[in-house]
């Protein structure tokens, strides 16, 4: 079986796994809780999407206007938040806890960076230096002015 069938399969699955997840956590901990903890994932993924996130969407719009492949690279921690907001939008537990697993180790690699920290237990790559003849700066591509658009309206 290919790749495309495996993600088919899942996908399809995954509202079937999502239920049985939710009857099993409601028979734990009671159907109003397990609710609860459903619905506080929504919230925080729409708030995620909201705050977050669309600073993100437009600039991967802009990025791809101008076909600009390598501006998408340099924010993928802003596809990670993207992709753990939608997960966090979906209602489920298995989404919710795949989202929460994308947003901590993002915190963490955030953290380490900034308080200058190794992480333990990453992958390390290899960097190259360029000499100055062999790089060059590549600017921000500039987001849409959307005071403009609403003037028009």
């Amino acid at each position: 079986m290919n790749v495309a069938k495996w993600v088919l399969c899942a996908l399809l699955a995954l509202p079937l796994l999502e239920l049985a997840t939710f009857i099993a956590v409601a028979a734990v901990i009671g159907f109003g809780w397990a609710l609860g903890l459903v619905l506080a994932g929504s919230l925080a993924g729409l708030l995620i999407l909201r705050h977050a996130g669309g600073n993100h969407i437009a600039r991967m719009r802009v990025a791809l206007d101008q076909r600009s492949f390598t501006a998408l690279q340099t924010e993928s921690s802003g596809g990670q938040i993207l992709l753990a907001g939608i997960l966090l939008l979906i209602p489920g537990f298995i989404t919710d806890l795949t989202a929460l697993f994308l947003l901590v180790t993002l915190l963490r690699r955030t953290a380490s960076a900034a308080f200058g920290r190794p992480m333990t237990n990453v992958r390390r790559w290899r960097c190259r230096s360029l000499g100055p003849e062999q790089w060059h700066q590549v600017p921000d591509p500039p987001l849409p002015d959307r005071r403009q658009n609403e003037r028009e309206c």
